[in-house]
């Protein structure tokens, strides 16, 4: 089985990266890491040959693994959906990657499917701060529309702050940054859960803890991690997240509210250091098993 994964060039050594290429290996999986610079893209009527790898025309891979996430640029948009246009099994889809990079528009459609989330508003500048007033109470939660690993996101406890953010935004002049305000849920503050979905099946989750004084409770922001047991209103709300937003794979962040739950983020490529501490569960292996399977059951594939 040839597999390759698409991601930034400077994580090639990455924590996550390390595990899928020390895997393979151990499985006998033909494993290369590709970043979206490396690819020349040819439409071609005939279809045939309109993809060079490092100038060369190659042989395409089994499947690609996009690990870009909120990263994902449009460049790499257009290779994720050429090779799925060459007949190559993408895990996750163009498309499905592009829906949870924008977390206002995953929010819009999990809305759409009645999934439990917390109030959200689409900055608009020059903000108007009395609707924030009437619709959210402080603190709020500001996020911009695309970020990974707690970037990007602000606790506003109070109006002047909040003004001083969004001053500052404003500020920068730049059409490129979008935001938005959310609800602050006080009974999951510095703490949260992180569902891996694999297939369609929740494959484990762990409990993220704040340090101290903190309110992200991201492993890469030094949160505290542990293994969590799954329940049946957390599996269904994971892995209907993963399906409505198009995932095979996916991370799905969900807050504590009182004794329900709130889907925060759907992720397309999470990030799983923290999550092997916790529960001692073995992704790059369960990834690797599920595109097998899905290889095996759409073609008899003799590389497999």
């Amino acid at each position: 089985m040839k597999v390759w994964i698409l991601t930034k060039r400077d994580y090639f050594g990455a924590y996550n990266n390390l595990r899928f290429k020390e895997v393979a290996k151990e499985k006998g999986i033909d494993l290369s890491f590709v970043a979206p610079e490396d690819f020349d893209i040819i439409v071609t009527k005939e279809g045939k040959k309109s993809i060079r790898c490092n100038g060369e025309y190659v042989n395409l891979p089994d499947c690609l693994i996009p690990r870009m996430g909120s990263g994902t640029t449009y460049f790499a948009l257009a290779v994720i959906r050429h090779l799925e246009s060459q007949g190559v099994f993408v895990l996750n889809s163009a498309e499905s990657v592009e829906s949870a990079k924008d977390k206002l528009a995953a929010l819009q459609k999990l809305a759409t499917h009645n999934i439990p989330i917390p109030k959200t508003i689409l900055a608009k500048f020059p903000l108007n701060i009395d609707i924030v007033k009437e619709e959210l109470s402080y603190p709020v939660i500001i996020k911009t529309i695309s970020g990974s690993q707690g970037k990007g996101v602000f606790l506003c406890e109070n109006k002047s702050k909040l003004q001083d953010v969004i001053g500052l935004v404003e500020e920068s002049k730049s059409s490129r940054i979008n935001i938005i305000l959310q609800e602050f849920i006080r009974s999951s503050k510095g703490r949260d859960l992180r569902v891996i979905v694999i297939g369609g099946r929740p494959y484990g989750a762990m409990l993220r803890t704040a340090k101290r004084g903190k309110f992200k409770a991201n492993f890469s922001t030094g949160g505290n991690v542990a293994k969590f047991e799954l329940n049946q209103d957390i599996e269904w709300l994971a892995v209907e997240c993963a399906k409505i937003i198009g995932l095979e794979v996916a991370g799905v962040d969900i807050l504590f509210d009182g004794d329900k739950y709130l889907v925060c983020e759907v992720n397309s490529a999470p990030g799983f250091q923290g999550f092997e501490k916790a529960t001692g569960l073995d992704v790059p292996s369960a990834i690797f098993e599920f595109i097998k399977l899905r290889l095996e059951g759409s073609s008899q594939n003799p590389n497999i």
